[in-house]
């Protein structure tokens, strides 16, 4: 049995400072699970200046999921939401029928280098929930279930694995989990979830003996029972969940079963309908004239 179904290169984009690794949505496959978008940034250290600064922009029927192994960002959001994100910390931001958001370095690191390493996803709503109303949430480290087991750590960030469940809330059934390895260090990975993928962010990586290579993503058969080693030590995501049986648009940043509900976003968003984020008002991201990165239509 062929323990890999699929193999993703990412799609890189240097921005200068950072480079952002992209392997979902690709021309190969738009989800898996939930996860219909997929960025790896860093490992980088940013000079001093401002630093990241993503200004304000829109996103529905998604929810966003960040979580670093290195550095901060300043997360504000239309809600009133002003949380700074730290390394171990899952920060959850549901769009449902809207909402805009930043990111930007925090204020007291902006004349200083700063690390930036780290994973943003999104997961699609199932339908149903798509225009639930927009929440927020940050869960910390502490509050996220640590298996450990000989040589392998595993942090479950979002769903159920290894018998523990994380308190993020989850739309759709979801997996999530952070696993660092030690030399010689294994961990099973759970079979449950429909659909399955591991992406190697650090160090070296096997699936019952096949190595990785960093920043793929690698999609596991279903149902195969699979093993992650290292000979020398690694970081590897887990991620997936449950399949979706309705199709999923995306353009720009949003998502929908519906084309004719991205296009009402466009307006919405060029019109300037959509709410403010208080405390980062005065600059926004138009939206772009042209065809964006993100986009699998």
């Amino acid at each position: 049995m062929t323990i890999i179904a699929q193999t993703i290169t990412p799609t890189t984009h240097d921005l200068g400072e950072f480079q952002v690794r992209r392997v979902l949505p690709s021309r190969h496959r738009r989800m898996v699970g939930p996860f219909i978008f997929v960025d790896e940034f860093g490992p980088a250290t940013l000079p001093e200046g401002p630093g990241m600064g993503v200004r304000p922009h829109p996103h529905i029927n998604l929810a966003t999921v960040t979580y670093l192994f290195e550095g901060a960002i300043d997360h504000r959001d239309s809600l009133g939401t002003y949380q700074t994100i730290r390394p171990g910390a899952v920060n959850l931001m549901t769009a449902g029928s809207g909402i805009v958001h930043s990111e930007r370095s925090p204020a007291d690191m902006r004349d200083k280098p700063k690390r930036m390493f780290g994973m943003q996803t999104w997961l699609a709503l199932p339908d149903g929930k798509e225009e639930i109303d927009p929440a927020f949430e940050n869960v910390g480290q502490g509050d996220l279930p640590l298996i450990e087991d000989g040589g392998a750590q595993a942090r479950v960030i979002m769903g159920s694995l290894w018998g523990q469940t994380a308190p993020t809330t989850c739309h759709a059934e979801t997996i999530y989990a952070d696993i660092l390895l030690s030399t010689g260090g294994a961990i099973p990975i759970d079979a449950e979830a429909d659909e399955r993928a591991v992406m190697l962010v650090d160090g070296d990586g096997a699936l019952d003996g096949v190595p990785l290579e960093r920043y793929m993503l690698y999609v596991i058969a279903p149902g195969a029972k699979v093993s992650l080693s290292s000979l020398s030590g690694g970081r590897a995501m887990l991620l997936g969940g449950e399949a979706f049986a309705s199709e999923r648009h995306v353009w720009w940043n949003f998502v929908s079963s519906s084309k004719e509900r991205i296009e009402q976003a466009k307006a919405d968003w060029f019109a300037g309908r959509f709410p403010l984020v208080p405390g980062d008002s005065d600059e926004y991201i138009p939206l772009p004239e042209g065809k964006p990165n993100t986009v699998t239509d």
